[in-house]
């Protein structure tokens, strides 16, 4: 059986998250305590008891995200599970990937996802951005919609996630016109995300060009493990190479129905989810038929995961 890992970004939060698992398994907390020492607060309190304002903040969500994905990896590997063939992270969670495939230290990166979260909340004014998901329309024709839409302002589609079903984002008012363009061009669904930071749009470049100061004081090695990347459905091996793909990440789109085609396509089996939520699960199914899909999350899940693809002697 071959095997993929992919890692959850952000939007799969929730106050409570890996509560389950924290209670069998004390390296959960005692993975949250390491990266609170870094960041000066408590992370697994503002997981478990919130505010969930504060959760759903970027530059909190993203470091909670981060830390989740690596919690759960390490009980996997602390109960036998296998190094998968492949890694994959969708949009924050190529960073969890990144340390699981020992390419980045935890430490690292909590700080590097930390500051991402904050140049990220300051590119653009509160209220100035959005995001939106338009469902029931091909790539193309959302294309179509966000040229309509722009109107000299910036809106493009983001994350390609899986056949018919793609996020937008950009300037408020541009992706205000692109919903509206969308139902009109008779999208299933398309409405406005509670999201207020534009990622992987053009308004992120003054984002990326910090991003990419704080990645040249980054140690970075090549990962154990083939890591698909979001920007170009590619593996990299060189540091300087792994860091560019980092910085154009911020401004570009997460092309996640590409890859997950690719990996089916080099003979993975089965995809497993690693860390809070089912969001990426729900997208392998709807991507492609060939692939089982499972996610790791809590006891019986794990229990299941360990059951299905097997455990190291």
């Amino acid at each position: 059986m071959q095997f993929a890992f992919v890692f959850p970004g952000q939007g799969s939060q929730s106050l409570g998250m890996l509560s389950d698992l924290s209670t069998r398994y004390p390296i959960v907390k005692q993975t949250f305590d390491e990266a609170s020492d870094i960041l000066g607060y408590d992370l697994w309190k503002l997981t478990q008891e919130g505010p969930e304002s504060e959760l759903n903040s970027t530059e909190r969500t993203q470091p909670a995200m981060l830390v989740a994905g690596v919690a759960v990896w390490r009980v996997w590997r602390g109960n036998g599970g296998p190094r998968p063939v492949y890694m994959l992270g969708h949009s924050l969670g190529e960073y969890t990937a990144l340390v699981c495939a020992d390419s980045m230290a935890f430490g690292d990166a909590v700080s590097v996802v930390a500051a991402r979260g904050r140049f990220m909340q300051d590119a653009v004014p509160l209220g100035a951005g959005a995001v939106a998901a338009i469902l029931g329309l091909d790539d193309e024709r959302v294309g179509d919609v966000c040229e309509a839409a722009a109107q000299n302002q910036v809106v493009s589609a983001v994350n390609f996630n899986a056949p018919g079903q793609v996020v937008v984002a950009g300037h408020r008012g541009a992706v205000d016109r692109a919903v509206e363009g969308a139902k009109a061009a008779g999208a299933k669904r398309a409405l406005i995300l509670p999201v207020s930071v534009p990622v992987h749009c053009a308004l992120m470049q003054e984002a990326a060009a910090s991003l990419r100061a704080k990645l040249t004081d980054t140690e970075i090695s090549a990962p154990s493990v083939r890591i698909l990347h979001n920007v170009d459905v590619a593996s990299h091996d060189d540091p300087e190479m792994l860091r560019e793909v980092l910085v154009k990440q911020l401004y570009s789109p997460v092309r996640w129905a590409d890859s997950i085609r690719r990996i089916a396509d080099d003979s993975v089996d089965v995809v497993a989810e690693c860390g809070p939520g089912r969001v990426l699960t729900g997208l392998t199914r709807r991507i492609d038929k060939r692939l089982s899909a499972l996610s790791i999350f809590d006891e019986d899940s794990l229990d299941d995961a360990l059951e299905r693809i097997g455990s190291e002697p």
